[in-house]
């Protein structure tokens, strides 16, 4: 670090201002992977509508006040 102090404040901003978005691209890389290697939450709600999908196909006549029916 001893040639850092010799440059000018504009290039001391350049080289802070690089390593910090390199930082946080690193960051924000290793999050998209950690949270998009499992799809649980996706997984959960696919489950669920299809559960809420067969549960409205094997009760059709036991809901008479759908939307249109009068």
């Amino acid at each position: 670090m001893v040639g850092f102090g010799s440059l000018a404040p504009k290039t001391k901003n350049l080289v802070v201002g690089g390593g910090l978005t390199g930082f946080v691209f690193g960051v924000y890389y290793y999050t998209m992977r950690a949270v998009g290697s499992t799809d649980e939450l996706q997984v959960a709600i696919d489950k669920f509508e299809d559960l809420k999908k067969k549960d409205a196909d094997a009760t059709p006549a036991a809901n008479p006040s759908t939307p249109g029916s009068s």
